[in-house]
């Protein structure tokens, strides 16, 4: 058997060779926020989320924390600090699971099929149980509010538009600071 810090580094690698942006914290491989795509039809289908990752030493014996760094709004996602309430990362975690599990199928899953009887965000939840159509308006919301790409980075890779760059083929002032997140949790 593989030792922890062994299989953290294989899985991040996994992660990191899919298609997932993965950004390191400190040059370690504790911590690091890998950005995440609401899952198609759904209510988030178009939404990009900036996740925090933190691998414990004992990983992947021990789950990993997982938490949205922009603003969620979900039952099962504290909206204030993005932690995260499933089962599977906080209860029933397993050493056969692994990171791409977490972004392939638990947290699609969780958005898909929020769990109103469990929440987190007991407004989010009250509302879903209360007034459907009122709730996925609002997750919408949230969704062009706090969840376009270019507000977590995600299009930092792509070539500058014409607009974008200054007369002298520079970026232009500020504008090319817009949307990048600090480190620092809301």
């Amino acid at each position: 058997m593989s030792s922890p810090s062994k299989r953290r580094e294989m899985d991040l690698m996994k992660l990191m060779m899919s298609d997932y942006k993965v950004e390191m914290v400190n040059d370690g491989i504790n911590e690091f926020f890998v950005d995440f795509h609401g899952p198609k039809e759904s209510l988030y289908q178009g939404g990009v989320w900036r996740m925090r990752v933190e691998l414990p030493d004992a990983y992947p014996y021990k789950s990993p924390s997982i938490g949205f760094v922009n603003k969620m709004y979900h039952p099962n996602v504290d909206e204030m600090s993005g932690s995260v309430c499933l089962d599977v990362i906080n209860q029933t975690w397993s050493p056969m699971f692994d990171l791409l599990n977490v972004f392939e199928v638990f947290l699609p899953q969780l958005l898909l099929y929020p769990n109103p009887s469990d929440p987190l965000n007991g407004e989010a939840a009250a509302l879903m149980m209360r007034d459907r159509a009122a709730y996925e308006q609002k997750v919408k919301e949230y969704c062009q509010r706090y969840a376009k790409p270019e507000d977590i980075g995600a299009a930092d890779d792509q070539e500058l538009s014409d607009d974008e760059m200054s007369e002298d083929g520079t970026e232009s002032g500020d504008e090319a600071m817009v949307g990048n997140p600090d480190l620092e949790e809301s």
